[in-house]
């Protein structure tokens, strides 16, 4: 794996709002394949999404959407050079081409994928906002938050939805605010705020890592819809749907039950939808500027994905997300996971 990550701040991004964007309308995959590996932003380390280990060594499930994409590409899914951007700047970073993608829990909204010069590829976690508290405050219910103060993420959907929710009930709050994750994480467990808001996964992600979780507790109301889901820049449409299509063949894969096991096994398929996943049959790999086979190396390097849910986030993890009975489980299985036809 590469060894180098970067650590972007507000300063540093708009020091760099003058930088010529390194890569323009039709040019990404080019410039990823002469550069040699990937450029891709997560966000500060969050177990469970993006955790980064003693080691250096990077993690997580949207860790693992960078490491298929770079296995699409290169055959190696740790030609990457993660960029660890706090949440205020991500989206100028990836606006002025200082990373190839993001994949680090950003919501699909209209503004940002209308106004920003960025375009969303699919979502790989649908989540919702929901409130931790500690058990010892005796909130079972965010209706009794009137009054609260609440620690968010400034720069956030989760910043505008905590406004929206408290207005439209009437409720008075008084908002802690920071760009850095670890920042608010600090000011909760200090007892800066009585709540902190952010996606549920986030939140049990986050309480995963404190010394007592069980000292906290998520309450049951989810108050928005956040599906999150990597992002590029517009103007470059191959790229676009090499991201997508790498996502989507993670997904349909976890459907046809292609795992990183019986990638080889596979093969031999006589399901038409199988064959033309794995490159036996079609030309989706060609019509994207990739191998035939791109989505075997993108199998057996990182997993389909019920494979990256499980490994991450599933309900055998620290973050204890049980995916059965989810929104993330498959369109088949009661979820909403559903990926377009690979035909």
């Amino acid at each position: 794996m590469r060894p180098h990550t970067l650590l972007f701040t507000a300063a540093a991004a708009v020091a760099s709002l003058g930088f010529a964007g390194a890569a323009t309308a039709q040019e990404t995959l080019a410039q990823v394949k002469e550069r040699g590996h990937l450029n891709c932003q997560v966000g500060l380390p969050t177990p469970g999404f993006y955790g980064l280990s003693d080691d250096g060594t990077w993690s997580g499930i949207d860790v693992d959407i960078c490491r298929a994409v770079s296995a699409a590409i290169f055959g190696d899914p740790d030609q990457i050079e993660y960029q660890s951007v706090t949440s205020a700047v991500r989206f100028t970073s990836l606006a002025n081409g200082e990373s190839d993608m993001l994949s680090r829990t950003t919501t699909w909204t209209a503004v940002r994928d209308t106004q920003l010069g960025l375009e969303f590829t699919g979502v790989n976690f649908y989540d919702g906002q929901g409130f931790l508290v500690p058990v010892d405050s005796g909130i079972t219910s965010v209706m009794e938050l009137d009054g609260a103060t609440v620690c968010v993420l400034t720069g956030t959907t989760t910043e505008l939805n905590l406004a929206d929710f408290f207005r439209a009930n009437g409720m008075e709050f008084e908002p802690v605010t920071n760009e850095n994750v670890n920042v608010i994480v600090e000011q909760y467990l200090g007892g800066g705020c009585d709540a902190y808001t952010n996606d549920k996964s986030g939140l049990a992600a986050r309480r995963s890592a404190f010394p007592d979780p069980s000292a906290h507790v998520i309450l049951p109301e989810t108050i928005s819809k956040e599906p999150l889901g990597p992002v590029v820049r517009q103007g470059d449409q191959n790229w676009g749907d090499i991201v997508r299509w790498t996502l989507n063949g993670m997904i349909e894969a976890d459907e046809l039950g292609i795992t990183s096991e019986n990638v080889d096994e596979m093969m031999n398929s006589d399901n038409p939808t199988v064959k033309r996943i794995l490159g036996v049959e079609g030309n989706i790999g060609e019509g994207l500027g990739l191998d035939p086979d791109f989505m075997v190396s993108v199998l057996k390097n990182v997993g389909n994905y019920g494979e990256i849910y499980e490994r991450n986030v599933g309900a055998d993890t620290a973050i204890g997300i049980a995916r059965d009975g989810t929104l993330n489980a498959q369109w088949t299985e009661g979820g909403i996971l559903y990926a377009p036809p690979f035909r």
